[in-house]
């Protein structure tokens, strides 16, 4: 498999997808979300494999979502919100469950990515937050619907009101992860916990993640209407502001736009 934005390997059940643009604190761009997509249809054939991992190669960061220098003018590529879209449904739908080893900075899309896993284990120094309404962007479909399930509606409208970030250890204490570790220790936890999945049912658990499932499937359909308005929005001078001011390093300035 021909891939160039992500590291890929499967071992003994466990297979790994690694956000390979550390440079870039692992945003992604379209050919990043395209290399995703290809590594997760191959766990979906492979009847060898019974969890999954997701993770960004480095020590600073998860994923920082979208690649903001990608496109010119507001919002990002068309196909790289299909493909967002793709992604956020197969892992979902993947059989088995999926962790995410947070090693360092969650933020935007990457923010949406570990709340959809199953699991999360965080390093000590992992960050999390949303920035969307900052820099001209959001996610109301999961990133809004289904973090309210995780964190309840006080908490996942401040992460997005807000815009701030959390330490691991209060991301922890507001549901969003299920274990904090040292960073040091972060591959080695990960694996122990592979390796108590692999020791289970393969069939009892595909049906549990579906029966987990299915009391938020609806949150589909809000899904595609929020990313259709997304993809207005981004043709708007408001959300050309916000990233246009990310670039710049500057604070964005929406004053005119609640007029």
């Amino acid at each position: 498999m021909n891939l160039t934005d992500i590291m890929y390997e499967k071992k003994g059940g466990v297979a790994k997808i690694i956000i390979n643009r550390p440079e870039k604190f692992n945003a992604f761009r379209t050919e990043t979300l395209m290399d995703m997509v290809r590594a997760f249809e191959d766990i979906e054939l492979d009847r060898t494999i019974g969890v999954a991992v997701l993770t960004g190669a480095g020590e600073k960061a998860f994923c920082v979502g979208g690649d903001a220098g990608e496109a010119g003018g507001a919002g990002y590529r068309p196909e790289l919100l299909v493909y967002v879209r793709k992604i956020h449904d197969m892992i979902r739908k993947l059989p088995m469950p999926i962790i995410a080893a947070v090693n360092g900075y969650a933020i935007g899309g990457g923010h949406v990515f570990h709340v959809l896993c199953d699991l999360t284990i965080a390093a000590e120094t992992a960050v999390f937050g949303q920035a969307g309404p900052r820099v001209g962007s959001f996610d109301g479909g999961y990133g809004a619907a289904y973090l309210a399930r995780v964190v309840g509606e006080k908490r996942a409208r401040e992460i997005w009101f807000l815009c701030e970030q959390y330490s691991a250890q209060e991301a922890k204490e507001m549901g969003l992860v299920n274990k904090v570790v040292p960073l040091e220790k972060l591959e080695e936890e990960v694996n122990e916990w592979c390796r108590k999945i692999l020791e289970l049912s393969p069939t009892a658990l595909k049906i549990l993640k579906a029966s987990f499932n299915r009391e938020s499937d609806h949150v589909t359909g809000s899904e595609a209407m929020a990313f259709d308005a997304m993809w207005l929005y981004y043709q708007s001078d408001e959300a050309a502001e916000g990233k246009q001011a990310y670039l710049a390093k500057r604070k964005p300035d929406f004053s005119k736009f609640r007029k």
